[in-house]
């Protein structure tokens, strides 16, 4: 993605970057690995609590946009702008900052580039996403209703990425809900001396 791009009206860029929904391919588990190998070399280990991979692509049979969701937790103390300029140098561009600040790579002015990601960058423990994410690969049943769910939601909303992101909300809220009031221990936070947390992947 280059500054182009930020210049250009939702409608515009929705018309590059329609909704595309397609089966499940083992081979975004391993684009993950690579990501996660190259974003570990280049930040710095000291302050990268966990790396995650999260959302439809992490979920075994699941349908899914082609986008690998990447978790990046970090410690205490870390410098988003010194952050910002390393993700920047391999390639990634900030579409938002602060603490939960969001980094984008694979987009051209001409669509989408090779693999896609997205890294989400969060304080270490403060996310939703791995619940609702060890939830569905728990539970087939409910894996085939959210895929059902996305495909009729990708016909309708194509070309509106709001308004398909919107219209999953009730259905992740539900299951997450659930999937917290069964989390194993986990997720539990025991006294802040022992926390115990999933392994990242």
């Amino acid at each position: 993605m280059t500054k182009t791009l930020f210049g250009l009206s939702d409608d515009d860029l929705w018309k590059i970057f329609p909704i595309i929904v397609s089966e499940h391919q083992q081979n975004w588990a391993k684009f993950f690995g690579q990501e996660k190998q190259l974003l570990e070399k280049q930040l710095d280990a000291d302050r990268i609590a966990r790396i995650n991979h999260f959302g439809s692509t992490s979920v075994p049979g699941l349908v899914a946009k082609p986008i690998i969701d990447i978790l990046l937790e970090t410690f205490p103390g870390i410098v988003i702008e010194d952050l910002k300029k390393k993700m920047e140098s391999i390639g990634y561009i900030c579409v938002k900052s602060g603490a939960k600040a969001v980094f984008l790579k694979g987009y051209t002015p001409n669509g989408f580039c090779g693999q896609v990601f997205h890294v989400h960058i969060r304080h270490l423990g403060d996310w939703d996403e791995l619940y609702f994410r060890d939830y569905l690969r728990q539970h087939p049943e409910v894996t085939s209703e959210y895929g059902q769910l996305k495909k009729a939601l990708e016909q309708k909303f194509t070309y509106n990425r709001d308004f398909y992101s919107a219209a999953k909300t009730n259905f992740i809220r539900k299951i997450t809900k659930l999937a917290k009031l069964s989390a194993t221990k986990n997720y539990n936070s025991p006294p802040a001396t022992d926390r115990h947390f999933p392994e990242a992947e």
